[in-house]
């Protein structure tokens, strides 16, 4: 069950455009009591993809082995997570200064705290 502030591996696909395809990781920003009773986790996209380097709504991180990645704090998605293979990511829960940083970004592009 997904939790708060955790990355996980989610299928992403099927994506149209310049949507992510695929496997990739998430930062979960719905809380666990939310996924239990709907089914649905939300979260940012996490990427190493080079095109969202300059993104200023991106937020770099450290990756394994010195690769770089980008939480990409303008898209929330929304899946349900059983029906999207959600599975824990290696970096497992605890990611509450990443997900501080990707909300306040996120206010940043939609203005939602100071309506």
């Amino acid at each position: 069950m997904p939790e708060r502030a955790e990355i996980i591996f989610i299928q992403y696909s099927s994506a149209l455009g310049s949507e992510l395809p695929d496997d990739h990781p998430m930062l979960v920003i719905s809380a666990k009591a939310f996924a239990e009773k709907t089914g649905i986790v939300v979260g940012f996209p996490m990427t190493h993809s080079d095109r969202h380097r300059d993104n200023p709504f991106a937020i770099a991180v450290p990756g394994a082995k010195g690769q770089a990645g980008c939480l990409l704090a303008h898209q929330p998605n929304s899946f349900d997570w059983r029906q999207r293979n959600a599975r824990p990511h290696p970096w497992g829960t605890g990611h509450d200064k990443l997900l501080t940083a990707a909300l306040k970004r996120f206010d940043a592009v939609f203005s939602i705290c100071g309506h």
